[in-house]
C-alpha cells in the first residue's frame, strides 16, 4: 500500500526530565483513505488524519460480526508505549495485587487516590500509592452494592465533599473527604430515573458518565441510545437516550445539555476553555469505514445527527427521507477516529505538570475498546489527540498499542484512562482485568514491549 503524508509540526519547545533533553519533533500525519487503518498497522507515534471528505458511501453489504474473544495474556506481552516511557503493569491481571471483575472508568481524586468503576461487581475501588514493586500499595472497595456503576465524580472540584458515582439507571452521592478509603455512609439518590436497561429488555448502551462545569454549577450525565439506529419518533425507549442531560448538583433535570449523539462514553472537562468534550461510539452495520467514532468537543444546545444523519449531514440510509429539517443543524466532530474503534473514556492532560514531554501538556488522551463491527479489527489501544490552546486540529496519534497479538487475538481492551497527581498515566483493560500504569523515564529508556 501507499502512504500520503502530509506533515505536522509539533512546538518547538524543548524540555528536560531527568537529565534527558528533547527538542522539537516532526510527525508526519497519514491522511485520507491510507488513514483507515487496522491494528496490524497500530504502532507508537504515529499520527492519523480522517475528514469528512475521506467518508466511503454506506456499504452495508461489508458489515461482520467480527467480535474479539478474550484469550489469556501471552507469556511476556505488554503493552507498547512510545521510546522514553515505561509501562507497568499496576494492579489486577496476573500481578498478584488487586482482583477485579470488570476494571472500568478511572479518575483521579484531588489528594491523589484513584477510584476505579469495577462495573460487573458493583463496586468502586481505591487505589494509592505505588510500592517497591511497582503494584498498588493499598486498594480497598469504597462502595459495593451498586448498579452497573461507570461514571465518577468529584465535589466541588478543588476539596470535594462529595463522590458522585453514575450507575446504570442512577445517579447517586457519597459523604466524602479527602482520604477516605470506604465511604462513610449510605449513598443519597439524587436522580433515580436515568432512561437505562429496564426500557430495552436485553440491550442498550449501559454506560454513564457524570462530570460538572468547570464553574460547579452544573451536573451534566451522558445517556447512550438503547440501539443502533432506532428512530425515536418511533420507538419511545429512546427518550433521553443518545444525549448529555443536565441536572443541578442537586440531582433536578433542567434540559437536555446536547442531542443526536449516540454514545459519549467518556466525558471531560477541557481545562483550558472550559468546556465539555465527548469520546463518542457511532453506529454499525453501515460498512468497515463507516461511521467513524469521534472525540469533540461539544456544543451546548448542538445536535450530532443521530439517528438520522451523521457527519457533514450525510443521511443514515435505514431513515431515508426523515427529518430533512435537522441536516443542517449536524455538527461536525472535532477529530474522527477509526470507524468502529469503541472511544470510551477520555482525559486532559493538565499543562502544569512537568512528568510527561513538554509537548503532551494540554492533550488529550482516550482508550479505544476495539471493534467488533470490522473485517479487519481497529483499536484495542490508548491515543493522544494533540491540542493547541485548547482546541484539536483533527489529527489523532497510536499512543499505548499491542493489546492484539501479531495473529489478531486480543488479549486486552482499554476501558479507562486518568492523570495520576504526579504526572503518570493510569490505564485500565477489562480484557486483561489490568490496570496498568505509564510513566516517563526519559530517551535513554527503551520503550516498554520493545
Amino acid at each position: 500500500m501507499s502512504f500520503r503524508y502530509s506533515l505536522t509540526i509539533l512546538a518547538a519547545v524543548p524540555f528536560a526530565f531527568a537529565g534527558f533533553a528533547s527538542h522539537a519533533q516532526t510527525k508526519q500525519t497519514i491522511t485520507g483513505q491510507d488513514a483507515f487503518a487496522d491494528y496490524s498497522k497500530q504502532q507508537p507515534g504515529v499520527r492519523r488524519k480522517i475528514t469528512v471528505a475521506d467518508l466511503p458511501e454506506p456499504n452495508p453489504s461489508e458489515s461482520v460480526d467480527n467480535g474479539p474473544t478474550v484469550v489469556p495474556k501471552p507469556d511476556g506481552a505488554m503493552p507498547i508505549a512510545p521510546a522514553g516511557f515505561k509501562v507497568e503493569l499496576y494492579a489486577g491481571g496476573d500481578s498478584g495485587t488487586g482482583n477485579f471483575q470488570q476494571p472500568r472508568l478511572i479518575r483521579t481524586a484531588p489528594n491523589g487516590d484513584i477510584f476505579l468503576a469495577d462495573s460487573m461487581a458493583g463496586e468502586v475501588k481505591v487505589m494509592r500509592g505505588v510500592g517497591a514493586n511497582g503494584k498498588a500499595a493499598t486498594i480497598e472497595t469504597f462502595a459495593s452494592g451498586l448498579d452497573h456503576p461507570f461514571g465518577i465524580a468529584f465535589y466541588p472540584a478543588a476539596n470535594p465533599k462529595w463522590v458522585y458515582v453514575a450507575n446504570t439507571t442512577t445517579v447517586v452521592r457519597f459523604a466524602y473527604k479527602a482520604g477516605d478509603l470506604k465511604a462513610s455512609g449510605a449513598p443519597e439518590m439524587l436522580v433515580p430515573d436515568l432512561p437505562g436497561y429496564a426500557q430495552l429488555r436485553g440491550g442498550g448502551h449501559w454506560t454513564r458518565d457524570v462530570v460538572f462545569t468547570k464553574d460547579g454549577t452544573k451536573m451534566l450525565v451522558s445517556v447512550g441510545s438503547g440501539s443502533n439506529a432506532d428512530d425515536p419518533d418511533t420507538h419511545p425507549r429512546e427518550f433521553h437516550r443518545a444525549d448529555v442531560l443536565e441536572f443541578t448538583p442537586a440531582g433536578k433535570f433542567l434540559k437536555v445539555y446536547a442531542a443526536g449523539i449516540r454514545n459519549c462514553v467518556g466525558e471531560a472537562i477541557n481545562p483550558v476553555t472550559g468546556s465539555l468534550w465527548c469520546s463518542v461510539n457511532e453506529r454499525d452495520a453501515l460498512g468497515n469505514n463507516l461511521v467513524p467514532d469521534y472525540i469533540t468537543s461539544v456544543k451546548e444546545d448542538g445536535f450530532y445527527g443521530w439517528p438520522w444523519f451523521y457527519m457533514g449531514g450525510h443521511q443514515d440510509p435505514r431513515l431515508e427521507g426523515k427529518h430533512p429539517e435537522l441536516k443542517a443543524k449536524v455538527l461536525t466532530p472535532d477529530v474522527l477516529m477509526q470507524p468502529h474503534m469503541a472511544s470510551l473514556e477520555m482525559v486532559f492532560y493538565p499543562e502544569a505538570h512537568a512528568s510527561f514531554p513538554a509537548e503532551y501538556k494540554g492533550d488529550a488522551f482516550a482508550a479505544e475498546h476495539g471493534s467488533w463491527n470490522r473485517a479487519a479489527r481497529g483499536g484495542y489501544e490508548v491515543v493522544r489527540v494533540p491540542m493547541h490552546a485548547g482546541r484539536a486540529e483533527g489529527s489523532y496519534e497510536d499512543f499505548l498499542t499491542g493489546f492484539v497479538t501479531p495473529d489478531g487475538k486480543v488479549w486486552g481492551r482499554p476501558v479507562g484512562v486518568t492523570v495520576a497527581k504526579d504526572g503518570s498515566l493510569f490505564v485500565t483493560d477489562d480484557g486483561s482485568k489490568s490496570v496498568w500504569h505509564v510513566t516517563y523515564i526519559g530517551m535513554g529508556g527503551a520503550a516498554s514491549g520493545r
